[in-house]
Formats: structure tokens, sequence, C-alpha cells
């Protein structure tokens, strides 16, 4: 295959998408979605390739999709509004302490079961398949910082609401669960090449599951707010540095924090999130945060088409040489049944969300950059032996993912919208006067 081709396809994947946004706008319909087809159409029309070789190489996979995910975990911390808290966080909580465990052990199980994978391979493929991703079903997704040039520039519907508790909640659980499903991809690893687990089960405990993650908060947040000092208190030529305008600004601190966090072998995915919540708070209505926010946004959304050319590309390449009835149902059940199952349990009793929100925010789990950067990661590994079998589930999975939750989202999100703006209005008005 000529790296001419490569690069044509590419360049007019990536025009589609340029122009997409416009014209799937309010339509059951995602850029996703359209991206994924077009590398699909693509794959069938380049001659000379072997089986999934836009997915052979593991490690360029790897490294591709983790520049992915924590892009975009740097726009998720920017984006969002409510400050860190145990009790405003409760849903949040509820998914990634509940829901992410339950959702882990039932894919393994079914992994095991319908896929016939060896038991650290379907407790691979449940933490892989555990990150969620809205970026792909981006109705879902919070609109970006409301600060003070947000609200300026911004029209009617434009910026979304602090009480809008789906959004926050879907994408929040996505900034914590990419680093919350890192212990137990390392678990499924471990049990392939580390022996009996008596022997590294307490290490696993205590460093892989407790001590990395403490690394990659303190990190996250020191970091934070450190580079927030910079922004806002250290003054250039008589402005600060937020005044200037360096959009660069987002991405040095996403690769400076996580490079960091990686060398004392913290969880840099939660550090890169954490880093962003503490950064937003040093100041938290500056409209430098809009700007950070956009330049992080539009470099996150360049990298995740690329991924999904790939993705659509190995489709019809052989990337679903490996997949079964079983690994098909495996997919499906995950996106139909498990998900919606345990996000509905796991927010029973939460008194934030109403009973219709509940159930939006337990439906929409996407899948998506996250499980490719996992599966790619633990394929760099030696010890994995069923990698085409994990790929077309995976790939699978994804698919149906972007497919399904990116044709209900614009319906779904506008019915509970307009559901809210009716109740607001009616709060505006009051109790009538007899």
């Amino acid at each position: 295959m000529s790296s001419e081709l490569v690069y044509l396809v590419l360049g007019l994947g990536l025009l589609l998408a340029s122009i997409l946004p416009r014209v799937v706008e309010g339509r059951a319909m995602s850029v996703p979605m359209v991206v994924l087809g077009f590398g699909f159409l693509a794959g069938l029309v380049i001659p000379g390739r072997d089986p999934m070789s836009p997915l052979l190489d593991a490690r360029a996979t790897s490294h591709l999709a983790e520049a992915t995910v924590i892009i975009s975990l740097m726009g998720v911390g920017l984006a969002l509004e409510r400050p860190l808290n145990w009790r405003t966080w409760s849903p949040t909580w509820r998914m990634i302490l509940v829901a992410m465990p339950l959702t882990i052990a039932a894919v393994a199980l079914l992994g095991w079961w319908a896929v016939g994978l060896s038991v650290p391979a379907a407790i691979l493929l449940g933490a892989v398949l555990a990150p969620t991703d809205p970026v792909l079903a981006d109705e879902v997704q919070v609109g970006g910082p409301v600060t003070e040039g947000a609200v300026e520039g911004a029209q009617d519907g434009d910026v979304e609401s602090e009480e809008d508790e789906v959004r926050f909640t879907l994408t929040s659980e996505a900034g914590l669960n990419d680093a919350a499903a890192f212990p137990f991809v390392y678990l499924g690893l471990f049990l392939m090449g580390r022996g009996a687990w008596q022997e590294w089960g307490l290490e696993w405990v205590l460093w892989t599951l407790l001590g990395k993650i403490v690394i990659g908060c303190v990190v996250g947040w020191v970091a934070g707010r450190a580079l927030g000092s910079l922004l806002f208190r250290v003054r250039l030529g008589g402005r600060r540095v937020a005044e200037i305008g360096t959009p660069l600004f987002a991405l040095a601190v996403t690769f400076a924090v996580y490079g960091l966090t990686e060398l004392i072998h913290g969880y840099g995915f939660l550090a890169v999130f954490v880093a962003a919540l503490a950064l937003r708070s040093a100041e938290r209505n500056h409209g430098v945060h809009t700007e950070l926010h956009t330049f992080i946004e539009r470099s996150e959304m360049l990298l995740t088409l690329v991924l999904l050319l790939m993705i659509g590309a190995a489709m019809s390449a052989g990337l679903f040489a490996g997949l079964t009835w079983g690994g098909a149902a495996v997919g499906l059940l995950l996106v139909l049944v498990v998900r919606p199952l345990v996000g509905w349990v796991s927010l029973l009793g939460c008194t934030q969300a109403d009973r219709a929100e509940r159930a939006a925010i337990a439906w929409f789990g996407v899948r998506g950059v996250g499980s490719i950067y996992y599966l790619a990661y633990a394929l760099s590994s030696e010890h994995v032996e069923e990698g085409l079998e994990l790929w077309s589930v995976v790939g699978f999975t994804i698919t149906v993912s972007v497919v399904i939750h990116g044709l209900l989202a614009t319906p779904v999100m506008r019915r509970l919208d307009e559901r809210r703006h009716r109740e607001t209005e009616a709060a505006a008005e009051g109790p009538a006067i007899s």
C-alpha cells in the first residue's frame, strides 16, 4: 500500500469530517458514524493489504490512542463546571465505584462463557471495554467551559447548564474511568505472565490498585494548581500569562503532567484529568479556559477521527476475522443490556438525577478510543495470545456503540433538554394565582 494512497484517504476522510458537523447537526447521526463508514469503504478499495493491517502494529496504535486519550482528558477536565466534591459528584462516583467493576465482571464472564477466552484474557476484555467515551456521541457530553468569554459569544443553547446531570455525569465518568480501568488491565496481564496470584496479589492491591492512583491524584492536583498560578499570577510585559493568549499551554500541560506522572510510576491518565480540574479551579470563570478547551477539542477530534478511519479500514481488512457469534453477543449484550442494567442499579437511590436522567446516564455508555488504547497497550505485551479474538470483539463493540448511541443521542437529549426547559419556565412563572 503506497503512502500516497494513505495520505489521499486520510485527507479525504478528514475533509469529510470538517464539513460534517454542520450537515449532521440536529440529526440522528454523528460524525464518528460517517467517518467509520468512510474508513470501511476506503479499506475495500485499498489494494495490497495484509489482514487487519491498519491495527497490526500494536505499539504504534497504542501511542496514537494514548495521545488521543490524554488530550481528551484535559478537554474533559477543563469543560466541567462543577467543583470536585463528594456530594455533588455522587452520580459519577456511583458509576466509577459500582457500575464499572460490575461491567468488568459481567463482560469477563461473558467473554469466558460465550467466546471461550481464558480467564486472564476474559478479565482483560472486561477491563478494555470498561472506559466510556462520550466524544463519539457528542450530544451527551458537556459543551465546554461556561466562562465570561463563552457566555458572551454563545447563542441560546450553546452553553450547557450546570443542572444538566446527564451530560455532567457521562463526561466526568469518562474522565475518571479511563484511569480507573488500568488496574484491571494489569490484573489480566499479571494473570497471564506473572504466575500464581499469591506471588503478586498483595502488590497488585497496594501498588497497582491504590498506590498508583494516589500518585496520579497528588501529582495532578499539585501540578494543576502550580500551572494555574503560572497562568493567573505571573505577569509578562505587564499582563498575566492568561491574557496573552496561548492555546498551546493546554497541550504543554497535558504532555508535561502525563510524562512526569508516568516517570514516577503513577497513572498519567488520572493525573491529566485532575490537573485540568485544578487548573480550571484556579480562576474558574476566566475566558482563557474557553480558548484552551477549544484548542484541545480540535486536537482531540483530529486524532479521534484518524483512529476511526483506521478502525473502519481494519473492519474491511480482516478485523472481524476472529469474531464468532459469541463475540458478537458479548458486544451487543454490553451495549444493550449490561451497561444499561448496571448503570441503573448503580444510580438507585441517587436523588440528584430523576428517573429519566438515570435511564439516559445508564444507557449512554459509549465505547471508543479508551478501549483501543488499552487493547493495543496489552497486545504490545508478549503475554497475550488471543489478540485477534480480542480485537474482533472490541472492534465490533465500538462499531455497535458508535452506530446505536450516535443514532439515539440527538433525539434522546433533545427530549431531555425540552423537558428541562419546560420545567425551568414553569418554575420561573411560579404558582398560579387563583
